[in-house]
């Protein structure tokens, strides 16, 4: 059986990195947290739920992309492993925080 390069996973989640209460975001799936930017290491492909680590993923690095808007760098924090993923500062329901969008995009933490 193939197995889908993106699996739509939309669900509310509590940070494990800071304990906010994160919303679905209601059109895409939502896999860091809106307030301190922080994922976790859960999948191999968007939204599978293969991936055995289970890391926290810390926001590294922020690149502006024209079509895509801000694109985050995460690198896991238990096995070093690097995955980019499409900010939501757009959203309508807990928007990415920009101010530390931007200050990734300047390379500080």
């Amino acid at each position: 059986m193939e197995n889908k390069r993106f699996q739509k996973k939309d669900e509310a989640f509590v940070c494990a990195h800071c304990g906010a209460e994160v919303a679905p975001l209601g059109y895409t799936s939502r896999n860091h947290c809106p307030f301190c930017l922080y994922s976790l290491h859960l999948d191999i492909n968007p939204g599978d739920r293969m991936s055995g680590c289970g890391g926290l993923m810390a926001p590294v690095r922020v690149f502006p992309d024209p079509k895509k808007g801000y694109i985050i760098l995460h690198r896991c924090e238990k096995c070093g492993q690097e995955k980019q993923n499409r900010a939501a500062h757009m959203a309508k329901i807990q928007p990415d925080d920009i101010r530390l969008l931007i200050r990734l995009t300047a390379g500080e933490q």
